[in-house]
């Protein structure tokens, strides 16, 4: 726990000027950003008595171990700031608003040629209109499902589209007036993509058009006596007003604007939104936080405003913002809400008439949302609160691990063998954080040399982060080099080198909060060519606070395994001179714990909480370590002989299987064949011939009845056939010896 007087600045040292601060901690991670009217008044208010401060910021501010500032020239500037610092940075002590579910929209996808209308959840796109968001995916498809009657636009995905433009005949939809089959030429792209324009325009709330028109027509077919198209078009117009009815008027104005209301406690808010367009609700969805800062309703307010409108433009921020109270200073806010929009954005409190009752709607909402949250998270963080701390008093912890990692090891019989690492912050799954490795140290089957291996490489990394930073020292309190490896190879200052290359690659797995999906793909290393080790990059050496992948220790390290396992992560951490990280290790078969300095396990009762942590942090391992597994494996099943091209990406691969049919044909063609292909040059076209002509071809099929031999075409051997001998997940006889 640091003092703040230890990084106070100096007298004179900070700005009277607009700006942006943010706090870090010993590893450098930024912990709090904060923007200022006045730097000076503000940060003077965080280095004061510490009996003083709100136990939160005192926390804050004894968890920091420096504080630097940016000076901007407006408050709006510095309000853009801060968003983009709280986005990039994802400081632990900032309220951080998290939707309570992925609401889903109504888009429609008018950067197509035939516009599809269909429910969208995640980021939005370029060139898409949304609707919503709604409460429910169902109540979108009830709602498009009576709009198709009058606007029978697309619905189908691209493959459906292409399948009834080759055979000729449109789907179920086409055939029942529910779709005006573009892809079989029934309707003009041109038309098609007036009808969806009137779609997106009867759900933007201009509705009286498309009924007056519609009436009008079913009042000439009846004078016309065409009673079938007259009572075709009185339902049409039944189907508008009963899609209306979803939406009820709450605005008799046609009023567009957003109410966003705040409920709050000591320790957490819940936000709620209501989203008004043409007088109707077309949209709602809902937020929860902990006030891990002291924080204001106006504060709350602002926070809302910012992950609300960050990322929009245009008329996606509406004209109006209804909220219980106004940030301070506001007129930042307004000006910075009328930059996104482009034109004057009101930001107000409702005081009176429907805008008020609505607000009080929304505020009922808001309330009822927290009640349900604490509800669920009470026991929640009771549960994860009494688990940590079981694991402390079992394994005689100082402290509560509130970083946990866990190693597992997968392969089958020997072969693609690779590691987990995944880490549990506060009892709950960091994602992130997640790394996967590639065993190269050795070939075959050793879980026990393979989880030293990974242990070493992980921290290795540590260590040359903190060697980097200053923090390391050899023990004499100089800086020097790393120690040496199992293999004896040690890493001097300033090159840090290891075997082995780490394929850093978290998987989504449904969340990502937004989540969710691919993160950490960049490369901690680079590979040397000639000496096949990983040398570390300059990806490790940005100072802006964002994550790095080894930059910060757990406190306790989980493997999955037994004593064996257990000993070598041991023995790896000691190799390094890390004593302060705890070790242990989850057997399977009974659940045991393993310690390194026990000779019998430490047994958890069946009931406790810790143990059912540590199941789940140790099934969690398992099942990213065989997925990857799975992966490699299929990737290695499915590789052809044109993999080894140098230079040759998928989209080029694909042109020459298209436009020679095979790999045997593309085998038998010469340079200037190969030449004829677009995109491949001379250079390319020789790569390739040498590399296939290296590539020895699989060995023919033969026929046993006849003892002829099969003359086999060769489909597609580039990655993509659907005939590969495994796929990623699918099953196979061997599928039980895998780890």
């Amino acid at each position: 726990m640091a003092d703040p007087s230890s990084y106070r600045p100096r007298p004179g040292e900070i700005p009277d000027s607009p700006g942006v601060y943010r706090f870090r901690d010993e590893h450098r991670r930024v912990i709090y950003v904060g923007k200022a009217k006045s730097l000076r008044q503000r940060l003077a208010n965080y280095f004061q008595d510490l009996a003083n401060l709100h136990p939160r910021t005192r926390t804050m501010v004894t968890t920091a171990a420096s504080v630097e500032w940016t000076v901007v020239s407006t408050e709006v500037e510095a309000l853009q700031l801060e968003y983009s610092w709280i986005k990039e940075y994802d400081p632990r002590f900032n309220v951080k608003y998290r939707d309570d579910k992925s609401y889903p929209y109504l888009a429609v996808t008018m950067n197509e040629q035939f516009p599809r209308v269909q429910v969208m959840r995640g980021h939005k796109k370029k060139g898409v209109r949304y609707f919503g968001p709604y409460a429910h995916a169902w109540a979108i498809r009830d709602t498009v499902d009576l709009l198709l009657r009058v606007f029978p636009v697309r619905t189908c995905s691209a493959g459906v589209f292409k399948n009834a433009a080759r055979t000729g005949r449109p789907c179920l939809l086409g055939y029942i007036g529910k779709c005006s089959a573009p892809c079989v030429g029934r309707i003009t792209p041109e038309d098609h993509l007036d009808l969806a324009e009137e779609f997106c325009d009867f759900m933007a709330g201009r509705t009286g058009t498309y009924l007056r028109r519609l009436e009008k027509q079913m009042a000439e077919a009846a004078e016309e006596m065409e009673y079938e198209r007259a009572a075709r078009l009185r339902d049409d117009i039944g189907a508008l007003k009963k899609a209306m009815e979803k939406n009820a008027v709450v605005l008799a104005d046609a009023t567009d604007a957003d109410l966003i209301a705040v409920a709050e406690d000591e320790l957490e808010a819940a936000v709620q939104i209501f989203h008004v367009r043409g007088g109707r609700v077309r949209g709602q969805r809902g937020w929860v936080t902990d006030k891990v800062e002291e924080v204001t309703t106006g504060a709350l307010v602002e926070h809302a405003l910012q992950q609300l409108y960050g990322e929009e433009s245009g008329d996606a921020v509406p004209k109006e913002v209804l909220v219980p109270a106004l940030p301070d200073p506001v007129e930042p806010v307004q000006d910075w809400l009328t930059g996104r929009r482009g034109s004057n954005v009101s930001l107000r409190i409702p005081q009176r008439g429907d805008k008020k009752a609505l607000m009080e709607t929304v505020q009922r909402n808001a309330q009822q949302a927290l009640a349900l949250h604490k509800t669920k998270r009470a026991s929640d963080l009771t549960t994860r609160s009494r688990a940590l701390e079981e694991i402390a008093d079992a394994l005689d912890l100082d402290s509560a691990p509130l970083r946990i990692e866990c190693y597992d090891i997968s392969h089958l019989q020997g072969d693609d063998v690779v590691a987990s690492m995944v880490v549990f912050e506060d009892g709950l799954q960091r994602k992130s954080e997640y790394r996967r490795f590639q065993i190269k140290g050795f070939a075959g089957q050793d879980d026990v040399r393979s989880m030293h291996e990974v242990i070493t490489r992980r921290f290795r990394r540590y260590l040359a982060e903190k060697e980097r930073t200053g923090e390391w020292t050899d023990g004499s309190g100089t800086g020097g080099a790393l120690p040496d490896g199992p293999d004896g190879t040690g890493t001097g200052t300033g090159t840090g080198t290891s075997t082995g290359t780490e394929a850093a690659l978290a998987d989504g797995d449904g969340t990502l909060t937004g989540t969710d999906a691919l993160t950490g793909t960049d490369m901690l290393t680079d590979t040397d060519a000639l000496t096949g080790t990983d040398v570390i990059t300059d990806s490790l050496k940005d100072d802006d606070g964002r994550p790095k992948k080894f930059a910060y220790p757990p406190q306790l390290v989980v493997v999955d395994g037994g004593r064996p396992q257990v000993a070598a992560a041991r023995r790896a951490l000691d190799e390094l001179g890390i004593d302060d990280i705890a070790v242990c290790g989850l057997a399977k078969r009974l659940e045991e714990v393993w310690v390194p300095t026990d000779d019998d396990p430490v047994v958890l009762p069946r009931t406790s909480e810790g143990l059912y942590l540590l199941q789940r942090v140790r099934d969690e391992a398992h099942r990213f370590a065989i997925t990857y597994q799975r992966t490699k494996r299929a990737k290695r099943f499915r590789a052809g002989p044109l993999d080894d091209v140098p230079g040759l990406g998928e989209t080029r691969k694909q042109a020459l299987i298209k436009h020679f049919g095979s790999v045997k044909k593309l085998r038998s063609a010469t340079i200037e064949q190969i030449q004829e292909v677009p995109g491949i040059g001379r250079k390319t076209a020789e790569t390739i011939a040498v590399a296939l002509a290296q590539a020895a071809p699989a060995a023919p099929a033969v026929n046993t009845a006849t003892g002829e031999i099969i003359e086999d075409e060769e489909p597609d051997t580039t990655g993509g056939s659907s005939g590969e001998p495994v796929t990623a997940g699918a099953p196979d006889e061997r599928r039980g010896q895998e780890t």
